[in-house]
């Protein structure tokens, strides 16, 4: 019925809860005592009182009445107050996680996921605070107050009354477990039905290159089926609950009203004192009833909340407050691995300083997981990882970042003007700083001629070719002027010409500040200071491009192959032309 989680979930909200609840339940006194007068008017006329006997009870009545008018709204107003008030706190709590957590996420959870939990999930678990909770207190607390009223009445239907109304919880608690099952599979279904629907969205062209979109369909149909299924699963449970809430709210309802009845006819109870009990019997009910209702929101928005708790659980980086020194970043005895079982990286040693780094080997190397330790989104399981001697818990990430830039494969370019994307990286950047880096990556005529730093980059840079989104990418980290720099295979799935312009820029680069380039083309990392080559996670050997080629080592046999193929492609593009 309650989870504890999720109740912390929202510290602070207790006061809006209480507040809710003492209105909701001075609204049933008022409720009541106006039913009191009616009753007590009838028994005026049926004694024959004069006139002005009616006008106490009418009074109260009317007074009653229009008091509770503004209770109701106030109920309105607060609940309303606590929604607003519960969205803005868990978006800025999951916002504020998701920029902690950087490049990292939840487990099992995708970026369609997160974006339906973080929007839908917050809207659903609203309604679990500003309606479900108060509504639950309220019902425990409003069957114990009508009792105590009714019990001067009457003591034989108001223990009825009371006895019965427990059935309604109970009744919900034995589909609770049902239901819970239910709705995380329905979270489940849904989450994974925007997944597929993303993926067939952003690789429309691939599904219409392979004639692959027809089966895709058919593919995306079947989920769209499933969360069909599991909706109206859903739909079957509430109604079901729902009748067998209605047939014991009613039915304890009906007891009530015939041992009233019974009262009278017993002589025991006055007809006034009867009608009063009568009146007031759905009363015991209707709260609970109305729990049973937001119940089934509340299981949706629990099952949401649920996901939101998983992502505000997870364990950030860990930074410090310092600043971050000017020296070396070194990698000292680094072991990491990402599920505790296999090691990415076993005891590894790398310096990175002024000039240029290269980090290279066989795919699965490590080269990637080496750039996550560099960048601070990992941290070792063993060894340590230091800038300017110090480690990353000791510095702020502000700090280390405002010294760090990163250029990689997929660098995003967002969905603003040349200009705005500029401005990410140096608020006051001037046009004339904007063209100057775009002729060191040869595309200040480009952007000249399409519309000049006013230009918009689309939605995924689906308007520049990878290569000028590359060129420009290297662009906007040239204006923020960083004292390093981290190129992950930067030079990836580019036309020839966009590659020797980076490189020509990281060469230029590596003489004022320290460059750590990842590359797959050892071409590219030949005039590198220092060279590590990375073997099943171990630094396998390093040194510099003419040093590695004189050991004939692993280095040395990949760079010949390398060399060799691309020449023997050179000579078949040659005799093909």
């Amino acid at each position: 019925m309650l989870d504890k989680d999720l109740f912390l979930l929202a510290k602070g909200s207790g006061r809006y809860v209480a507040a809710t609840v003492a209105l909701s339940v001075a609204a049933m006194l008022l409720n009541i005592a106006v039913t009191a007068c009616i009753c007590s008017v009838i028994a005026l006329a049926a004694a024959g009182a004069e006139g002005r006997e009616y006008l106490l009870p009418a009074a109260v009545a009317i007074a009653c009445v229009v008091l509770r008018a503004p209770a109701g709204i106030a109920v309105n107003r607060i609940k309303a107050r606590l929604g607003a008030k519960i969205r803005k706190e868990l978006r800025e709590k999951t916002y504020d996680k998701i920029v902690a957590l950087g490049v990292r996420t939840t487990e099992e959870m995708s970026m369609a996921g997160l974006t339906q939990v973080s929007m839908e999930g917050i809207e659903q678990l609203d309604l679990y605070y500003s309606s479900y909770l108060p509504q639950f207190f309220y019902s425990v607390i409003a069957p114990f107050v009508l009792f105590a009223i009714c019990v001067s009445v009457d003591w034989r239907t108001s223990l009825v009354l009371l006895a019965c109304v427990p059935l309604i919880p109970l009744s919900i608690i034995a589909v609770s477990k049902y239901a819970k099952k239910i709705f995380a599979k329905y979270w489940g279904k849904y989450t994974a039905m925007g997944d597929g629907f993303l993926d067939g969205v952003q690789g429309l062209k691939e599904l219409k290159i392979f004639k692959a979109d027809a089966r895709y369909h058919e593919k995306m149909n079947a989920k769209a089926e499933e969360f069909r299924k599991i909706t109206m699963k859903v739909l079957v449970m509430q109604l079901a609950s729902t009748t067998i809430m209605d047939l014991v709210a009613f039915g304890g309802a009906g007891a009530g009203v015939a041992l009233a009845l019974t009262g009278v006819s017993g002589g025991y109870l006055s007809p006034t004192e009867a009608l009063f009990l009568i009146l007031v019997a759905a009363e015991f009910f209707l709260p609970l009833r109305a729990l049973g209702s937001a119940f089934h929101v509340a299981m949706n928005g629990a099952s949401a909340g649920k996901k939101i708790k998983s992502l505000l659980d997870a364990e950030p980086p860990v930074w410090g407050d310092g600043e971050a020194g000017d020296g070396d970043i070194e990698l000292k005895g680094v072991t990491f691995s990402y599920d505790g079982k296999r090691d990415v990286l076993k005891d590894v040693n790398m310096t990175f300083g002024k000039g240029m780094t290269a980090i290279v080997g066989k795919s699965g190397s490590g080269k990637s997981t080496a750039v996550g330790l560099i960048t601070g989104a990992l941290r070792p399981s063993a060894g340590k990882v230091l800038v300017g001697g110090k480690t990353f818990e000791e510095f702020s990430r502000e700090s280390y970042y405002s010294r760090l830039a990163v250029v990689g494969y997929n660098t995003y370019i967002f969905n603003e003007s040349v200009r705005e994307n500029f401005r990410l990286a140096k608020r006051d950047v001037c046009d004339e700083e904007i063209y100057a880096a775009l002729k060191k990556v040869d595309l200040d005529d480009f952007v000249r001629e399409n519309g000049g730093p006013d230009k918009v980059i689309t939605e995924d840079a689906g308007n520049i070719s990878g290569g000028q989104k590359q060129r420009l990418a290297l662009a906007v980290n040239l204006v923020a002027d960083k004292d390093i720099y981290v190129f992950d295979e930067a030079t990836s799935n580019i036309d020839v010409e966009s590659e020797a312009v980076i490189i020509d820029n990281i060469r230029e680069l590596s003489e004022r500040a320290a460059v750590v380039m990842i590359s797959h083309r050892l071409e590219n990392v030949a005039l590198a200071d220092k060279i590590y080559f990375l073997k099943d996670g171990k630094v396998g050997e390093s040194g510099s491009h003419a040093e590695l080629c004189v050991k004939c080592g692993e280095y040395a046999e990949l760079y010949n192959t390398q060399k060799s193929l691309e020449n023997g492609y050179l000579g078949f593009a040659k005799g093909g032309a």
